[in-house]
């Protein structure tokens, strides 16, 4: 069976579709990689590319991907509502089929050494590959975004991994790892109260006392004049989406406001959404491998 491995990067552009397309295009060009999704948020100026491929083959689409985000963007004029460290901001692989999860490690530690050599990029390695315990979560890495990682990077405990103290003038510093698939799922609130939807965050989040393997924060949406709770589901069978989206509404509620609608930023698990609609349809012993025709098929 022919390994698979899936990459996720993020770059700190949703507005110009000319560097949008230049970065997708870069995937494209490696042999035996399929680009499957992209798709960009221009109130959070940021984009989302998901492919996948052999191992070796995604990495070199990786690296060329970082080398037109870095060549393109400019953090020093770049803003937008969604926390950002680097033109590229994270890249990630996810193991998919036929490889473990320490091949997927094994990957983003040569990638990381290509960047630093290579694009002059700093790299931090986090979730699975993360070389310290206070680093594995990227939110931590993140904290004081691209106008204070200068000063962060000069802190002992935060040396990048690769590329010294130091950051790369316009394109930041990049986080580079290997981790669980990840749901990008975000709820709309009918209000333009960004400070309802950041109380929210902090309720649901695990790191403030919420759902496990749940982080969240609340940004505006300024073309739809709505506040959001922006969420990354890092592992749906501890917390499934159904019950994110119902403490939304129960929290939400208190303040007079209402879910408007939901989104899903690049691919999820079946598995997932299958959970949701057996929850809200109270599907009585339902079997998802034996009942689901998809599943019957592949």
């Amino acid at each position: 069976m022919a390994q698979l491995m899936e990459c996720i990067p993020n770059i700190s552009e949703g507005r110009r579709t000319e560097v949008i397309e230049a970065v997708a295009n870069a995937v494209r060009s490696v042999p035996g990689v399929t680009l499957i999704d992209y798709s960009s948020d221009a109130s959070h100026n940021r984009s989302v590319f998901t492919f996948l491929g052999e191992p070796d083959s995604v990495a070199e689409a990786a690296f060329r991907l970082a080398r037109a985000a870095v060549e393109h963007i400019d953090l020093r004029v770049h803003q937008g509502e969604h926390p950002r460290m680097g033109a590229v901001d994270v890249i990630p692989f996810v193991p998919v089929r036929g490889m473990e999860m320490e091949e997927c490690v094994t990957r983003s530690k040569a990638l990381g050494k290509r960047l630093s050599d290579e694009l002059d990029l700093p790299v931090f390695l986090y979730e699975e590959s993360a070389s310290a315990p206070h680093r594995k979560n990227l939110a931590a890495i993140r904290k004081g975004q691209f106008e204070g990682m200068a000063e962060k990077v000069l802190q002992a405990e935060w040396h990048p991994d690769f590329g010294g103290n130091r950051i790369h003038p316009s394109a930041g510093v990049v986080a580079v790892g290997a981790r669980q698939p990840l749901i990008a799922f975000n709820i709309n609130l009918d209000t333009p109260d960004v400070s309802i939807a950041s109380r929210i965050a902090k309720i649901i989040r695990e790191s403030s006392g919420g759902l496990k393997a749940v982080k969240a924060l609340g940004v505006m949406l300024e073309e739809r004049n709505l506040a959001q709770v922006s969420i990354n589901m890092c592992d749906f069978h501890q917390t499934p989406l159904y019950r994110v989206l119902e403490l939304v509404r129960f929290e939400a509620a208190r303040y007079g406001v209402h879910v408007v609608g939901t989104e899903i930023i690049g691919l999820s698990p079946m598995e997932a959404l299958i959970d949701s609609a057996s929850y809200y349809l109270q599907l009585e012993a339902f079997d998802q491998k034996r009942q689901v025709l998809e599943n019957q098929l592949l």
